[in-house]
């Protein structure tokens, strides 16, 4: 069986957007890609991540908060980052042919009002990634 390349979530605290990332390309993607996702540091998975992804369909309740393994970055065949402070502080990937990508989104822990305006932000940038995913599936990039 062909060796199904390794996409890398990266995000500042492998909380919200690489969990919804990760969880969207699980989805939409298992059969042709390998998922980790992981954080600069690892502030817990955030429940309103894991409730908005559960009314798109998507169970990401699992899954666990992570630190960046330094194997895996190394390893991976696209290392995607997800917000800049990640972006900028990605580690040093010895892997020259790993594909390195950028594609940010707000985040949508910081969003502020009442906790349905909150939720309407963690759902805008919920669909924002699924579109990206959507379309990284259907080119294979």
């Amino acid at each position: 069986m062909e060796k199904k390349p390794l996409i890398y979530f990266l995000c500042t605290g492998n909380s919200c957007r690489s969990q919804i990332a990760d969880g969207f390309l699980n989805a939409l993607g298992s059969d042709k890609y390998e998922v980790k996702s992981a954080g600069l540091e690892a502030h817990g998975l955030n429940p309103r991540a894991v409730q908005v992804m559960q009314e798109a369909g998507v169970d990401i309740s699992k899954n666990t908060s992570d630190v960046i393994d330094p194997d895996i970055l190394n390893r991976a065949d696209y290392v995607i980052t997800l917000c800049g402070h990640a972006d900028e502080h990605c580690p040093v990937i010895s892997n020259k042919n790993v594909t390195k990508w950028h594609w940010g989104f707000d985040d949508p822990a910081k969003a502020t009002g009442t906790e349905e305006e909150i939720m309407n932000q963690f759902r805008t940038v919920r669909d924002s990634i699924k579109n990206r995913i959507e379309q990284f599936v259907k080119e294979g990039k």
